[in-house]
């Protein structure tokens, strides 16, 4: 089995299927366990991607599911694939799990949306903004494992652009007066934010610093995410305070929180308005 480091959105999209197909037979967990002479907890982890799809398990239970050969075929041709390990692999060593299972997301999104309430978001911070951010937040971590969170952040960018995925960044005011490595450091991370302002695929909304409350006002960093795969609902990542990151996808969550940021860019000024002190 691979070392892992995070299913890939084509891991996902499988691991749902077969969640889908034990559903549409009636089969329950304990059956399809039964099948497997294994402990339902291991279906569960089948079923929601937490573990490498084994050919021999996922034969079988598509046979239990009287899975028509046709559908099956598909299923079992797409696992090699399924089971690769995701470009941000060879980086895993610097990131924390859950940045691995939302990498795994984000690299097939073809919609983000984030709010920060104090820094410049990620995908849209300069390579020097985020070397100087690293220092600040990571002092005991070596200049080789820095250098990794940074290199890992520009691929992220790279990959981002490359595929023509759509973001959609809300941040107030006071993101361009924390002062994140020195004066020139900021003027360059502004100058990127104007000009990413004006790509077709950018949206960038700043509160500003005399705004009034807002419905996304005390609210950590949120990032709505959407994949263009039917088995995927949208996904909603939440780092709430003391380091602990939320991983959501239970619908009804999910759409509390876009109402919340789609009512605080409604309110915030108009996107392609001037950063302020830009005037």
């Amino acid at each position: 089995m691979r070392p892992r480091s995070g299913p890939t959105v084509e891991h996902r999209v499988l691991a749902a299927r077969l969640r889908m197909l034990r559903e549409r037979a009636g089969v329950s967990l304990q059956a399809a366990a039964a099948a497997l002479d294994a402990h339902p907890a291991t279906v569960r982890r089948i079923e929601r991607a937490e573990t490498g799809l084994d050919a021999r398990q996922v034969s079988v239970l598509l046979d239990r599911y009287g899975v028509p050969e046709a559908e099956a075929e598909p299923i079992m041709t797409g696992l090699g694939a399924a089971n690769l390990p995701g470009w941000w692999h060879r980086w895993r060593h610097t990131m924390e799990p859950w940045q691995q299972e939302v990498i795994g997301i984000e690299s097939s999104a073809g919609l983000v949306r984030t709010w920060h309430p104090a820094l410049v978001p990620e995908l849209l911070r300069t390579p020097d903004y985020a070397a100087a951010l690293c220092r600040s937040l990571y002092p005991g971590e070596s200049p080789g494992q820095r250098d990794g969170r940074v290199e890992l952040l520009g691929e992220r960018q790279r990959r981002f652009a490359e595929r023509g995925a759509a973001l959609w960044a809300l941040f107030p005011e006071a993101a361009l007066h924390t002062r994140v490595g020195g004066p020139e450091v900021m003027a360059d991370q502004r100058a990127l934010l104007t000009e990413a302002a004006h790509r077709p695929h950018i949206t960038v909304q700043v509160v500003p610093l005399d705004f009034p409350p807002h419905p996304m006002t005390g609210v950590p960093p949120l990032h709505l995410m959407r994949v263009p795969a039917p088995e995927i609902g949208d996904c909603a990542v939440l780092e709430t305070p003391g380091a602990r990151v939320e991983i959501i996808d239970e619908p009804a969550t999910v759409t509390h929180y876009r109402i919340r940021l789609d009512s605080a860019c409604a309110t915030a000024p108009h996107p392609g308005s001037p950063l302020p002190g830009n005037e």
